[in-house]
């Protein structure tokens, strides 16, 4: 999915396990009691606006919640204060459930937020494993809502979402198959190679099938050859087939959309084997500090899409804080590196409060997924749009080129090397052979 690419079900349940990235230090006590100041405020119930937040905070897929204490936090104080909406004052209450990375247990959570708490709004996050299933109750419910880090083919297309209508309560922000093109292709033609075949690690699974199916034919209509490995079972111990093949094309240029163990197998016996490309255009794997560690010295200069960074030019709508004051507020606050589902979370809250301000009556569910699926800002993950499409309520970002390198405070971070489809992010280095 990238992580960006993140369908699947038991796979994607099982990957983030065995690379290290354990339950998020927090559960749904420490938020919900971090939430209790907003209770107490005297108002009548009309003045408190519920906004449920649902995202795998324990189990395997926790590498993805890992800010969400954090960002909770945040929220909270930059609306300490309330906010007017529908003419009078309001404050806001976060309720937040924990998936347990099961989709079963995301259905079940939001319709615990719909009918027992009685939120007027549900965000999620990370996977379809939880948007799909949060963003189902919430659409046969009347919630607004609101999800994010899944790609959008998944999202809509996973959910049968009616091309040209798309979902009435339901909206995403991300990006798909068109937007790892924009941001794989331009890197591939800056390399200095003698053909343009492309090795591809594409196991049989939901990610990477659409990935074999979608990017593929794009890359064969942009001149470049994919040198398809063929579907393995994720799990796969031995890729020995797989390099001969690559090795075989002469392919200097390589990418993939495997489970994150299955990449560290395949890419340690590439060395062995001397299957070394020229440049690595990776999705669904190295996008947390965690598995540039779990790697250790061949991450150096690994390339993959990031649609959040530090380096990104973008603004709270809330308090005006930047995503390199946010970056630093977090690894300040928690001893942690960012991940790009912190600018992502934090914009589920903007997206909401601004759709509660946009509101004639921000308790009325119509009028305010309404105002989601019409929802035009510039916020933490930059200028999000979600009347232009692919298809009605969805926002996409544009994720740009980046490699690992060296880094300073932590042992890997990560440096800007192309910004050919977002220039608003600077470029903070040059693109490097990922084997020279």
């Amino acid at each position: 999915m990238s992580d960006a690419s993140m369908g699947g079900g038991m796979d994607r349940r099982s990957f983030l396990s065995a690379v290290g990235l354990g339950a998020a230090a927090l559960g749904g006590t420490s938020l919900l009691s971090a939430c209790g100041g907003l209770k107490g405020t005297g108002s009548s119930s009309s003045d408190v606006l519920k906004i449920g937040y649902v995202s795998p905070q324990t189990g395997p897929l926790a590498g993805f919640a890992t800010a969400d204490n954090f960002v909770v936090k945040q929220i909270q104080e930059a609306m300490r204060g309330g906010f007017t909406a529908g003419g009078k004052k309001r404050t806001i209450e976060i309720i937040v459930k924990d998936t347990q990375s099961n989709p079963n247990r995301a259905t079940e959570v939001t319709r615990q937020l719909i009918n027992s708490d009685k939120v007027d709004l549900i965000v999620g996050s990370s996977t379809p494993d939880t948007t799909n299933p949060v963003a189902d109750q919430c659409e046969a419910n009347g919630i607004p809502n609101v999800t994010t880090i899944a790609p959008w083919e998944a999202w809509f297309h996973g959910r049968n979402g009616k091309p040209g209508e798309g979902f009435k309560y339901t909206t995403l922000f991300f990006f798909g198959m068109q937007e790892f093109a924009d941001c794989f292709f331009p890197m591939w033609e800056r390399m200095d190679v003698s053909n343009k075949n492309v090795a591809a690690l594409w196991p049989n699974d939901t990610d990477a099938n659409a990935f074999r199916q979608g990017l593929g034919p794009m890359m064969e209509k942009a001149g470049y050859s994919p040198i398809d490995g063929g579907a393995y079972q994720n799990g796969a111990t031995d890729f020995s087939a797989q390099i001969a093949k690559f090795k075989e094309s002469g392919a200097e240029l390589f990418t993939c959309t495997p489970i994150p163990p299955d990449f560290q197998t395949f890419w340690k016996q590439a060395q062995q084997q001397g299957f070394k490309p020229k440049l690595a255009t990776v999705a669904k794997v190295m996008l947390f500090p965690s598995e540039a560690e779990a790697l250790g010295a061949l991450t150096d200069n690994i390339a993959t899409d990031f649609w959040w960074s530090p380096a990104h030019p973008y603004k709270s709508i809330l308090d005006g804080k930047s995503a390199q004051q946010l970056a630093d507020d977090f690894a300040a606050e928690t001893g942690k590196q960012w991940t790009q589902a912190l600018g992502s979370v934090y914009s589920l809250f903007e997206i909401a409060i601004q759709a509660f301000k946009e509101a004639g009556d921000p308790k009325d569910r119509d009028e305010v997924a309404a105002k989601l699926r019409g929802m035009k800002l510039s916020c933490m993950s930059g200028d999000l749009d979600f009347t232009a499409g692919p298809e009605p309520g969805i926002a996409i970002q544009h994720p740009v080129g980046g490699q690992w390198r060296k880094g300073e405070k932590f042992p890997w971070d990560v440096v800007i090397v192309d910004n050919t489809p977002n220039k608003a992010v600077p470029v903070g280095g040059d693109l490097r052979p990922t084997n020279g």
